[in-house]
């Protein structure tokens, strides 16, 4: 699959959006741009399970008059549909509520230099090469045990894709960039009954995934410790969250400290900005700029320069997470964060996985979180788990259909040490998380 996509028909459809919008009357607008193209290709039980190709292209535009604002979209980027694209909206402003603090991001904020990030390494593959690297990866799964007895399939997916983001400040961004994947889930009984696991791999660049094989045989043996799984009694354990999983947790601290959970007041984390929540080894911070990673831009979604900084530092909350408006919801300045955050990392310590769970001794080892039964208003967290019991510093037996519970404020408190088994495969970076206890039902 190599499909060129031309940037200059997506730069030109911003252009006439942003010129459409002037001449209606608007006093400010953005628009972005979008092209992507992909392959996706599921393989079960040796057989093609599905076989989908995507070319998909559209534009948004949000006009400012005034105070008020409105957004319409399009698929098709013929000057004629952008004109009436933008003519919608700027129908739809004239009737919306005036909001003193919409509008663009400061044209001061505006990023002004663009390095290469090396996001763009497209993949040159066909459908037929695709099912044969899921097929050999499925395979390797079903032959590392007799007792994986079915499969949810093996899938190869490739994807391209260009953006732009212009605005009436003059300012316009360009984003190309690539993202391929490769997974497998599997299943295995007993006399017990039926387990699943899975494992994937994603990167921009394919030559920097796992190998098919590598991935089928993970996925099985994921698949096959998890069978012989028993209940547990109910207590308050220790709990390391895997580093798979880990990420998920650290979400619910980002959610936390939003600028739209801020102003509503509407989080547990509300006014602590300058307060210790976290043991003070803990250093999470954004790093926008690292070459190759998912979560890499030189500008977020407003086209405001993203920059390496500090959200926690020796365990005390430094910034929260604001794009334009919530910012000056809050009086407060963006922090480059409309769209979300730059490759999140949370400093692992000196523990490998292996020497994290001697430290732990005895606890629960949770690989897998199930339900949504966090509340950010009150930091109370409750979910459905699966994992392993651990004594004596190593995995003793499966446990599953069992809850772990707590508060997010005392998880966070709670965080005895951060692995160095970093996850790399996201936008948050961690490894896996020991916290000193929380109630665990079976």
């Amino acid at each position: 699959m190599n499909e060129q996509m031309n940037n200059n028909a997506l730069e030109q459809a911003a252009e006439i959006a942003l010129q459409q919008a002037s001449m209606q009357g608007a006093n400010a607008s953005e628009v972005g741009v979008n092209q992507s193209t992909g392959l996706s290709v599921t393989v079960r039980k040796g057989d093609v399970e599905t076989l989908e190709y995507n070319n998909d292209k559209g534009l948004a535009v949000t006009v400012y008059f005034g105070e008020s604002k409105a957004s319409a979209s399009t698929s098709d980027l013929r000057p004629e549909s952008i004109a009436d694209t933008v003519k919608a909206a700027c129908g739809i402003a004239k009737h919306t509520q005036a909001d003193d603090c919409s509008g663009l991001a400061d044209a001061a904020l505006m990023a002004t230099e663009f390095p290469d990030l090396s996001l763009y390494h497209p993949w040159d593959i066909d459908a037929e090469q695709a099912i044969v690297i899921a097929a050999e990866c499925e395979q390797a799964g079903f032959d590392v045990d007799q007792q994986i007895s079915n499969s949810e399939g093996a899938n190869v997916s490739s994807h391209q894709g260009r953006r732009i983001y212009a605005n009436s400040h003059g300012f316009v961004g360009r984003t190309v960039s690539t993202r391929h994947s490769l997974s497998c889930t599997l299943i295995a009984d007993d006399n017990q009954g039926m387990q699943r696991d899975y494992w994937y791999d994603m990167a921009r660049d394919a030559h920097d995934l796992q190998s098919a094989t590598t991935i089928g045989q993970r996925a099985a043996h994921n698949t096959i410790r998890r069978l012989n799984a028993r209940t547990m009694a109910t207590g308050s354990y220790p709990v390391i969250f895997a580093a798979d999983v880990a990420p998920s947790l650290f979400g619910k601290f980002i959610g936390a400290i939003r600028g739209g959970a801020l102003y509503r007041q509407s989080t547990f984390l509300l006014d602590h900005l300058g307060k210790q929540i976290f043991p003070d080894f803990i250093h999470i911070h954004e790093q926008p700029l690292l070459l190759k990673a998912i979560g890499s831009s030189s500008f977020d979604a407003e086209g405001v320069t993203t920059k390496a900084r500090d959200i926690v530092s020796e365990g005390v909350l430094q910034s929260y997470v604001l794009d334009s408006y919530s910012a000056r919801k809050l009086n407060m300045v963006t922090t480059a964060n409309s769209g979300g955050t730059h490759n999140l990392t949370i400093d692992g310590g000196d523990l490998d996985f292996a020497a994290l769970l001697k430290e732990m001794g005895t606890g629960v080892l949770v690989t897998e979180t199930m339900g949504m039964g966090v509340n950010i208003v009150t930091g109370d967290y409750s979910q459905g788990a699966a994992g392993f019991w651990v004594e004596n510093g190593e995995i003793q037996y499966p446990v599953d259909e069992f809850t772990i519970a707590s508060n997010l404020r005392d998880m966070f408190l709670g965080i005895q040490a951060v692995g160095n088994d970093i996850e790399k495969r996201g936008n948050t970076r961690t490894g896996s998380v020991w916290i000193d206890k929380m109630t665990v039902a079976g």
